[in-house]
């Protein structure tokens, strides 16, 4: 599955697959969606913001995002950038969760992130995630 499915033109390509990869791991529930493998997705310094939480532990942010949720499914559909050749991206989406107590949910959502390239892989070192309601 594809997890954009509109991109800005300028969009860096290496930035598209990171998000498509990004989110297929953030949708893996654990133990094969490990808290530690998703905090490798970020710079060792990176700030990460979800609704009003604000965080730098980032595997102690993804232990407690699943600790309701029995499964998710992020679709992102359309990343905007900050111009050609900007590392800074707006994405905008939404994603159904199954939870634990059997019913389920969905929010829209919208996000900033700011990328880098770091030992020729690209990680960001500022995500924002915007949820509604």
């Amino acid at each position: 599955m594809s997890y954009t499915s509109d991109t800005a033109p300028d969009l860096d390509p290496e930035y598209k697959k990171y998000f498509e990869e990004f989110y297929k791991l953030s949708d893996t529930a654990p133990p094969a969606g490990t808290a530690e493998t998703y905090a490798e997705e970020f710079t060792d310094d990176a700030t990460f913001i979800m609704g009003g939480n604000f965080n730098k532990e980032i595997i102690k942010m993804r232990k407690g995002m699943w600790e309701k949720v029995a499964s998710r499914k992020h679709k992102a559909h359309k990343i905007y950038t900050f111009g050609p050749g900007s590392d800074e991206v707006m994405l905008y989406g939404d994603v159904e969760y199954g939870m634990k107590d059997g019913s389920k949910a969905g929010k829209e959502w919208a996000a900033r992130a700011k990328m880098v390239k770091e030992g020729g892989k690209v990680k960001m070192s500022f995500y924002q995630v915007y949820l509604s309601g």
